[in-house]
């Protein structure tokens, strides 16, 4: 069973204001950080796609963070290493265990709510 999560106050933020941006190739990751916890808000254009864009950030041969989330418009395709594939459509919630890549289904932008991995997502390796 869960640890109980609480907070100490109301505390609202915009992602329009971010407390931090990324911007590697094709994304734009707008990270929010309340009482501990942060949120991104992950825009991924037409064309987009982890091992050409992330990758070379990174420096991993595939995605090795975990992620919880929800999409909020476009399509995502995540394909494990092992080759299994699944579309995460507009209105989904996800889990993606380490160990894949993805890629913008379409000409329409991909915009996802990431709860888990947001701090560390698209961070220059060290």
């Amino acid at each position: 069973m869960a640890t109980p999560v609480s907070v100490e106050k109301l505390e609202v933020r915009s992602h329009s204001e971010p407390d931090e941006l990324r911007t590697p190739s094709k994304t734009r990751v707008e990270l929010v950080k309340l009482q501990g916890y942060t949120i991104g808000r992950f825009n991924f254009e037409p064309g987009w796609r982890w091992s050409e864009c992330i990758k070379p950030v990174v420096k991993t041969d595939y995605c090795q963070l975990s992620h919880v989330g929800h999409v909020v418009s476009g399509k995502l395709t995540v394909q494990m290493q092992d080759g299994s594939q699944k579309m995460l459509s507009a209105g989904e919630s996800y889990a993606i265990p380490p160990g894949h890549d993805a890629w913008v289904e379409g000409n329409e932008p991909f915009v996802g709510l990431e709860v888990l991995s947001a701090d560390v997502y698209a961070k220059p390796s060290e």
